[in-house]
């Protein structure tokens, strides 16, 4: 039986420069039946002993709703996630994608109950997680924050932004940079909160391998980088990411930088 894959991680987010403040948040987190251990931005980890969950929200809404509505979300669900270790402890093997879903619906609620107080008039955010455990990758996206996929080269987006403008892109009914130049590519049909009474995560579960590198982000490291960019930078990422994260970040920022920017790159050790 193979040993529990080695992770190493790198994290950082930027303030962008039309923000009074940075709406971003980001998380990493040990989950295990001890709760949840948050983790610094840079860090290496087993999955031994615990699994590993990274997560990116990008918060909207007037005042400070941004910010906390992001935050909050990331809070939420680091309490959230380490339940199915006691559920597995009482004699219950809840599913990894089935609890994620119900983990949201929960969370979406809590923001709209927020969302009633005047000064978090229009509370939401989007989220991206990935939950690595020794068996697979199980992802969760809502709205345009992503998850990447870097194997043997190739780059693979994991999530789906939930816009109508993504779905002709990928279609291929319009290119890369109609996409990207598209007046509503922003205009997302699903978000944590918002009001909305129902929310409709992506949901996937994949197998990883030795050497594969991940990629968590908001749409704000999307708007100073194209898809050929981040290929090239995550093909070329080392087991330790933290360059790769520093210079992507930094062309990002140098290119746009007007938007939030937060960006997480997990590699799995080839050793």
């Amino acid at each position: 039986m193979p040993s529990p894959a080695l992770l190493r991680w790198s994290a950082l987010t930027h303030s962008g420069s039309r923000k009074l403040r940075n709406d971003d948040s980001f998380i990493a987190f040990a989950s295990s039946p001890k709760g949840a251990e948050t983790l610094p931005a840079e860090g290496i980890r087993s999955l031994a002993n615990h699994d590993l969950v990274f997560a990116v929200s990008d918060g909207m809404g007037g005042g400070n709703a941004g910010d906390l509505a992001s935050s909050l979300i990331l809070q939420r669900m680091s309490e959230i996630i380490p339940e199915t270790f006691k559920a597995a402890a009482a004699g219950m093997f809840p599913d990894c994608l089935s609890h994620l879903d119900d983990a949201i619906r929960s969370v979406h609620e809590h923001i709209n109950a927020e969302a009633k107080l005047p000064e978090h008039k229009g509370m939401a955010a989007t989220l991206a997680l990935a939950w690595f455990t020794p068996e697979n990758l199980y992802l969760t996206n809502v709205g345009d924050s992503r998850i990447y996929r870097s194997s043997g080269g190739q780059l693979t987006q994991l999530t789906r932004d939930h816009t109508a403008a993504w779905g002709q892109w990928k279609r291929g009914e319009i290119t890369e940079f109609q996409f990207r130049t598209h007046p509503r590519r922003s205009a997302l049909y699903e978000v944590v909160g918002g009001g909305h009474q129902n929310v409709c995560p992506h949901f996937a579960a994949i197998p990883y391998l030795p050497g594969d590198r991940f990629l968590i982000c908001s749409d704000g490291l999307i708007d100073g980088v194209w898809e050929r960019h981040i290929s090239d930078a995550l093909a070329k990422t080392a087991p330790d990411p933290s360059d790769t994260t520093r210079s992507l970040a930094r062309r990002a920022i140098e290119n746009s930088g007007i938007d939030d920017t937060t960006l997480i790159i997990v590699t799995i050790s080839p050793d």
